[in-house]
């Protein structure tokens, strides 16, 4: 074979692959599974008056969250481990298109976890951006926060989830049909440490057991 079109295979290979490398790239951070539920909208579009849950993994894996709750409309699209800072680039995407009756959300930990520089001040600037934006576009749906949890795994942080926490519930306090959910109280032990026997073996994600603490304090907003 000859070596200038034994070249040309190599570039040619060498351009297949950086483009397949490319394409398997996300533009930014959850875009390709952002994209399997615009996805799932665009083939059962969920009906109007439901609860809709958004928000990071704590409800991304609550996959069972309608057993918790027969005979609820819940549709969940939470996504990943996401920030607030994701819900607010994503909010055409997992928020505006439906029409719910309340909204229910939980995330905030991630922009704690996801560098050592994130500020209580900066957490509540996001959260404040997403709450705007959200009744901007649903001026009388129901909000709905469920608190930062205690994570065994971020001991190190629950101290700025407990500050966040109260700003946010201070927040919401002010505001018209809002509400919050408490649940790091309620995940606490006798000794006012996290409980280990309700998350996995991460010691981030809940078990069932966790959840069914979850199911009981979220009971009187999936009405």
């Amino acid at each position: 074979m000859k070596q200038p079109y034994m070249k040309h295979i190599l570039w040619l290979f060498l351009l297949v692959f950086i483009g397949q490398h490319s394409l398997a790239q996300e533009p930014f951070p959850f875009y390709n599974e952002v994209g399997r539920l615009k996805q799932k909208d665009s083939t059962e579009f969920p009906k109007p008056n439901s609860i809709l849950l958004i928000g990071s993994s704590s409800f991304t894996m609550w996959r069972d969250v309608n057993d918790y709750f027969p005979g609820k409309h819940i549709v969940n699209r939470a996504f990943g481990g996401s920030t607030l800072a994701d819900l607010i680039r994503y909010r055409y995407d997992v928020i505006f298109p439906h029409q719910p009756k309340r909204i229910i959300m939980y995330c905030g930990e991630n922009d704690f976890a996801s560098s050592d520089t994130v500020t209580v001040e900066l957490v509540l600037k996001r959260f404040n951006i997403l709450y705007s934006f959200i009744r901007q576009k649903f001026p009388k749906v129901s909000f709905v926060y469920v608190s930062m949890k205690p994570s065994p795994s971020r001991q190190h942080l629950l101290e700025k989830y407990q500050q966040a926490n109260a700003a946010i519930a201070d927040f919401l306090s002010k505001q018209p049909n809002t509400g919050y959910v408490d649940v790091y109280t309620a995940m606490l032990d006798s000794n006012g440490k996290p409980r280990e026997d309700i998350f996995l073996k991460d010691r981030l994600h809940m078990n069932a057991e966790g959840y069914k603490i979850w199911q009981g304090l979220l009971s009187k907003w999936m009405k």
